[in-house]
């Protein structure tokens, strides 16, 4: 009796630690946005460089907390791309409210979702851009559940950025602990980390274990992950996501951007 009641505690704790971080976020106030999402704002971010200043080529990856009580838990990825000197950027996502999930068009990169602001996970320009974004259409028109959705554990939005970023040579960005779906493999169980240096093991998206040089170590339990970041200098919890003192990603001012500009995709 006395094991069963501590491995029955054990249990309650390893929950009640899961949960810890979306209870916070509840509890807190610090998620309230639009009562409504047809009164939620959709406005640009002003984070994306106008197109009709910025000639180069462009890849951008986002994301936002998700809508009403989802957004405790996890937040919704998209990726922008822009042509060289293209007057208009494309938005990549997946939309759950849609016979065809896929959304795929010309778009502001760096809109709110629904109230909830927008944040940079990595930005590629020029000549680097530019040899992606054909693989990233290439991705986008081969996403395997054009027309399934299931918020949990997927295939949902984070599922298809992370699918396109895994099919997309040199397009190495790690996505959030708490970008819930990146973790669903199809019809993998051992897969390479979206970062692109690493592996991870993954059962169904419910559960699994990550380790990868962009996005440290992480241990995904029903779908929630925790977790290090070493390179980061940051910790993975639960619902908040990282907290790190850097992004492992590439951005504008990588010298690494020039460097993969000859890279053979």
């Amino acid at each position: 009796m006395k094991r069963f009641f501590r491995y029955t505690g054990w249990v309650l704790g390893g929950l009640l630690f899961l949960l810890s971080g979306p209870i916070l976020l509840a509890t807190s106030g610090s998620l309230q946005g639009a009562e409504s999402w047809q009164t939620a704002t959709r406005e640009s971010a002003g984070i994306a460089p106008p197109p009709e200043t910025a000639q180069e080529a462009i890849v951008q990856v986002y994301g936002a907390r998700a809508w009403s009580w989802r957004g405790y838990f996890a937040v919704h990825t998209w990726i922008a791309t822009k042509e060289k000197g293209a007057d208009h950027y494309q938005v990549h996502q997946v939309i759950g409210w849609r016979n065809h999930v896929v959304n795929s068009g010309p778009g502001e990169p760096d809109r709110h979702w629904y109230g909830a602001r927008p944040e940079l996970y990595a930005d590629i320009r020029g000549a680097l851009a530019e040899k992606l974004i054909p693989r990233i259409y290439e991705a986008v028109d081969s996403y395997p559940f054009p027309t399934e959705y299931q918020a949990w554990p997927g295939p949902n939005s984070n599922t298809f950025v992370a699918w396109v970023i895994r099919q997309v040579p040199g397009l190495d960005v790690a996505l959030p602990n708490h970008a819930i779906g990146k973790d669903y493999l199809v019809d993998q169980i051992v897969a390479e980390v979206p970062g692109g240096a690493g592996y991870q093991v993954s059962f169904g998206g419910y559960f699994g274990l990550l380790a990868g040089v962009r996005e440290g170590v992480e241990l995904n339990v029903l779908g929630l992950s925790f977790g290090i970041n070493p390179l980061a200098l940051g910790i993975k919890l639960p619902g908040i996501g990282e907290l790190a003192l850097r992004n492992t990603n590439p951005m504008p001012s990588d010298s690494d951007q020039t460097a993969g500009a000859g890279w053979e995709l």
